[in-house]
C-alpha cells in the first residue's frame, strides 16, 4: 500500500535504517538533512510497494558507494545521485518510473528519497539487501538473477562513467570501487536496472516501511522509558526479519578502524559491566561478526547493530567511540538471504571468516542449554 514520506517522518526513518544497516550505509544525519530539504522545497515523497508497480516499469536503484568514514568530512554537493540516475537513463534510452535502495542505512535509504523528490518520481518500498552489505554485488538482485550493469557513476563536479561487465557483479564491484578511490574515497551511483516483475521477484519487501516502524519503535520506547531492546524484540516477532535479541551490554574500550581499498575496517571491543566478558565486532563498512570471549555469536549475514544504552540510538562502525555505554543487538535475517545461493556470495566465507553460517537464534538457544 502506497504511502507519504514528509519531513516529521524522517527521524524515525533514519534511526531505523541505521538500526537495519548494522552501522553500515552511511551517516544518517547526512542523508535525513539531504531529503529534509529536498521535502521542504518539493513536499512529500510517494513510497509504493512492489506490488503495485507495472511488470514493464523501469527502476533505477540509487546509492552511495566508498567508505562511510570519508563521508563525515566529505559532504555530497547534492547533485551526485542525479547525475548518476540521468546517466543511466541516457545509456538505456528510457526514464526510470521509479528508483530505489539497494540497501538499508543511514545516507543509502534516503538518498532514494532524495532522488525521487527532485524528480518527481515514487520511491519502491522494498531493497537488495535488507540490512548492508560492503560490496555491490552482495545483493539479492544479483542472487536471483538480474545484474549490476550498466552502472553509472558520478562526483560533485558533474562527470559521469558508465561501466558494463555483462553478468559478472564482482568485476563491476572492483570497477566502481577503483573510481570511486579515484574520485576521492566516495561517489554516487545508479544500478541494477530492472522492471517490475523483477522486482517483486528478487528484491526484499517493505524494508522502507519496516526502517520506519522500527524507529518510531524505538523513539517511543525512550519516551516512555521501556527497555528499547524487548520493543524492538516485540516489533520484529510479526515482520519477516522474525527474531531479535540483545546479546551483550557494556562500554566500549577499544576501536581499531582504518580506511583501505575504499572500505572502513576494524575491530571493536566492549568490556562487559559485571564480568570480565568482552564482545569484539569485526566490521567492514558494516559489522560482521560478533564474538563473546572469542565464541561466535552473530556472523552475516545477519544482523549486528550497535546501539546507545541509554537511548538506544543505533551508532555506526564510524562513530564508534572510547567510553560509549552500548548495546549490541542481534537481528535475524529473512529466509531468502540464507538460501546456499545467498550464502556463498555473503555469508561468511565472502568476507575470508572461517566458520559456516549458523543462524543466531539457533546459537542462542544452544547458549541457554
Amino acid at each position: 500500500m502506497a504511502f507519504e514520506i514528509t519531513p516529521d517522518d524522517l527521524g524515525d526513518l533514519a534511526r531505523g535504517a541505521a538500526l537495519l544497516g548494522t552501522g553500515g550505509g552511511g551517516d544518517p544525519t547526512i542523508g535525513r538533512t539531504l531529503v529534509s530539504e529536498a521535502l521542504r522545497r518539493n513536499g512529500p515523497v510517494t513510497v509504493i510497494d512492489t506490488d503495485e508497480l507495472d511488470d514493464d516499469s523501469l527502476i533505477i536503484p540509487t546509492a552511495l558507494i566508498g567508505a562511510p568514514s570519508v563521508l563525515v568530512e566529505r559532504l555530497p554537493r547534492g547533485t551526485e545521485p542525479i547525475s548518476a540516475l540521468r546517466a543511466l537513463e541516457n545509456h538505456l534510452g528510457r526514464k526510470a518510473t521509479a528508483t530505489m535502495p539497494i540497501e538499508c542505512g543511514g545516507i543509502n535509504s534516503t538518498i532514494p528519497l532524495f532522488v525521487a523528490s527532485q524528480l518527481g518520481i515514487p520511491v519502491v518500498d522494498a531493497d537488495g539487501m535488507g540490512r548492508a552489505f560492503p560490496e555491490l554485488q552482495m545483493e539479492t538482485f544479483a542472487i536471483y538473477g538480474v545484474s549490476g550493469s550498466p552502472l553509472a557513476i558520478a562526483d560533485e563536479h558533474g562527470h559521469t562513467a558508465i561501466l558494463d561487465t555483462g553478468d559478472d557483479n564482482k568485476s563491476l564491484e572492483g570497477w566502481a570501487r577503483v573510481l570511486a578511490i579515484k574520485i576521492g574515497g566516495v561517489s554516487y551511483i545508479a544500478e541494477y536496472s530492472m522492471n517490475g516483475a523483477e522486482a517483486r521477484r528478487t528484491a526484499i519487501p517493505g524494508t522502507l516501511s519496516l526502517a520506519l516502524r522500527l524507529g518510531r519503535t524505538l523513539r517511543e520506547a525512550r519516551e516512555n522509558h521501556h527497555d528499547p531492546a524487548d520493543a524492538l524484540s516485540e516489533t520484529l516477532s510479526d515482520t519477516l526479519y522474525g527474531h531479535g535479541e540483545s546479546i551483550f551490554t557494556g562500554k566500549i574500550v577499544d576501536v581499531e578502524r582504518r580506511t583501505a581499498e575504499g572500505f572502513t575496517r576494524g575491530t571493536a571491543t566492549i568490556a562487559g559491566f559485571d564480568s570480565d566478558s568482552t564482545c569484539t565486532i569485526d566490521f567492514q563498512n558494516e559489522f560482521l561478526v560478533a564474538r563473546i570471549d572469542g565464541d561466535t555469536r552473530v556472523v552475516v549475514p545477519d544482523l549486528i547493530t550497535v546501539l546507545h544504552l541509554e537511548t538506544g540510538e543505533p551508532i555506526t562502525a564510524e562513530a564508534l567511540r572510547y567510553g560509549q555505554r552500548v548495546r549490541v543487538f542481534a537481528i535475524s535475517t529473512p529466509e531468502m538471504m540464507r538460501t546456499p545461493e545467498a550464502l556463498n556470495v555473503f555469508g561468511p566465507s565472502a568476507f575470508g571468516l572461517g566458520e559456516e553460517f549458523v543462524p543466531f537464534e539457533h546459537r542462542a538457544q544452544a547458549a541457554l542449554r
